[in-house]
């Protein structure tokens, strides 16, 4: 690699409540390797780094954490077994940052996956009103302008942690494995069904396509009666779950696996150009 300490490349970490991604990237933004592991898979990864074990030593570590205290230690742990010293940064939401304006009352207060996940974003659809739907644990909403000014969200339970609230607080409906709920939705025949698993896997699976498409239609005509140009919003999914909401959806939208991630690249890429000698 022939990149300076202020030039890359730059190893992304997005900790979410399900599973941890990351990415190392060049100065350039070009995805030099990536991938993905489940938080039970960290203790396993920390005894053998075989994921890590040929990367060249990045010239710093960019995390959004909104996992908690625990998986920043092992984070923590991670990254000194690997690369002893690496600097690192944890991003947190910002008042503005990246061409985005967080127009959240108490701007620390928005989650950082949330926030990264918008400016990552903004630079992929430039020009464009967006809402983002991002389907994990939770599934949260972000209406972003097309100027970048982040006008306010939604936050509610994911599909998959509806069904297992569902299943742990009523006495005759069953706790779905993500496998099984996916396989009950592929043998629908209809919205209605005749069994139990699929009722509750296809209602907790509508309940998120409905609030996606009613956001995204008052949305459009929030903006259209007020002074911001073009209405059309594009709606952008994200997420574990993006798969099997997209596929309950009626309306017209457009998949982006690595929001967060891309945030973050062009976070880190920002600092390392502000830091460099001129």
């Amino acid at each position: 690699m022939s990149e300076g300490p202020f030039e890359g490349p730059f190893l992304l970490i997005d900790a979410g409540n399900s599973r941890i991604k990351w990415s190392l990237v060049s100065a350039a933004q070009e995805t030099l390797n990536g991938g993905a592991f489940e938080h039970i898979d960290v203790e396993a990864v920390l005894a053998d780094i075989a994921d890590w074990s040929s990367l060249p030593r990045p010239a710093s570590a960019w995390i959004s954490n909104v996992a908690g205290p625990r998986v920043g230690e092992r984070m923590t742990a991670l990254l000194d077994a690997r690369w002893p010293g690496l600097p690192r940064t944890i991003v947190r939401a910002q008042a503005q940052q990246s061409g985005v304006t967080n127009r959240y009352v108490e701007p620390a207060a928005l989650g950082s996956d949330r926030w990264c996940g918008m400016i990552g974003a903004h630079a992929a659809y430039p020009g464009e009103n967006l809402l983002i739907a991002t389907i994990g644990t939770a599934t949260t909403l972000e209406a972003l302008l097309a100027d970048g000014t982040f006008t306010g969200g939604l936050i509610a339970p994911g599909w998959l942690l509806m069904m297992q609230s569902l299943g742990t607080h009523t006495a005759q409906l069953p706790t779905l494995p993500p496998d099984t709920a996916r396989r009950a939705i592929s043998s629908s025949n209809g919205i209605f069904a005749t069994d139990t698993r699929t009722a509750l896997s296809s209602g907790c699976l509508l309940a998120q396509a409905g609030l996606i498409e009613r956001a995204w239609q008052d949305l459009r005509a929030q903006w259209n009666n007020g002074n911001n140009g073009n209405n059309d919003v594009r709606l952008i999914l994200s997420g574990g779950g993006a798969s099997e909401v997209a596929g309950a959806l009626k309306v017209p939208h457009t998949r982006h696996d690595s929001l967060v991630l891309a945030g973050l690249a062009l976070i880190a890429r920002e600092a390392a150009v502000s830091r460099s000698p001129d």
